[in-house]
């Protein structure tokens, strides 16, 4: 079983609740990840139940790139 993750995530502007799509690098479950919206690099840290990071002046939080679970092996 291998679990693979999506590039993409949902990044969210806490101040007017405004959604984005933004894509993933760097990502380290339940640590940190790097988004990339509008060519701007946004580190993302994990604390505890959400992702969270600022630019801007502005805080955006995310619940991540969506996971998908990969069974392997013969049928």
């Amino acid at each position: 079983m291998e679990v693979y993750f999506d590039n993409k995530a949902i990044l969210i502007n806490t101040h007017n609740e405004v959604s984005a799509e933004a894509e993933v690098d760097n990502f380290k479950e339940s640590k940190q990840f790097d988004a990339y919206l509008a060519t701007n690099k946004i580190p993302m840290r994990w604390n505890g139940k959400v992702y969270v990071g600022q630019m801007h002046g502005m805080e955006f939080t995310s619940s991540g790139p969506e996971a998908h679970v990969v069974n392997k092996g013969r049928r």
